[in-house]
């Protein structure tokens, strides 16, 4: 009887799921995928500035992190899972480089939009406050994105099935 419960239980469970909005996938992919780009793009810009390089290296270094942190956020749980990294690797780049890519450069290009942004200065409130508005710009630009690749049976959706 418990059993049969906690199988009609799970059955519920696997249904509320599948019901799921796609939308509800999209911004939790989203997310996934923001904060790994965050995290690289924010310690690129922070090693960029804390060199005083240019705009192009920082920006070259933060898009590069981006990716590769990008990545590794859908890498990890996968080959954490036992899954081969080479089949990880595969789904991470079939799942997120459309979405860190559409991020990427609409983050870059607000954070080189706003006048002074990346001249400011690590204790600046403009630097962390354009990159901060950057970020989130880059979130509802690539929501969509993800949005229509779950839609696909794509982006996300390869990584979905193996996360359970």
């Amino acid at each position: 009887m418990a059993r049969d419960h906690a199988h009609h239980q799970h059955e519920h469970h696997v249904i509320a799921e599948e019901k799921a909005s796609l939308t509800g996938l999209a911004v939790s992919a989203t997310i996934h995928c923001l904060t790994g780009c965050a995290i690289g793009e924010v310690l690129g810009m922070v090693i960029g500035v804390a060199f005083g390089w240019g705009n192009i290296a920082t920006v070259a270094l933060s898009v590069a992190l981006a990716f590769l942190f990008g990545y590794s956020m859908t890498l990890w749980p996968l080959v954490a899972g036992g899954m081969a990294f080479r089949m990880a690797a595969g789904l991470a780049l079939a799942s997120d480089t459309l979405s860190i890519t559409v991020m990427e450069i609409v983050d870059n290009a607000v954070v080189l939009m706003i006048p002074g942004a990346l001249d400011a200065g690590l204790p600046s409130l403009l630097f962390w406050g354009s990159l901060a508005l950057s970020l989130a710009v880059a979130f509802v630009a690539a929501l969509p994105v993800n949005r229509w690749l779950l839609s696909k049976g794509r982006g996300h959706a390869l990584v979905h099935a193996h996360h359970h």
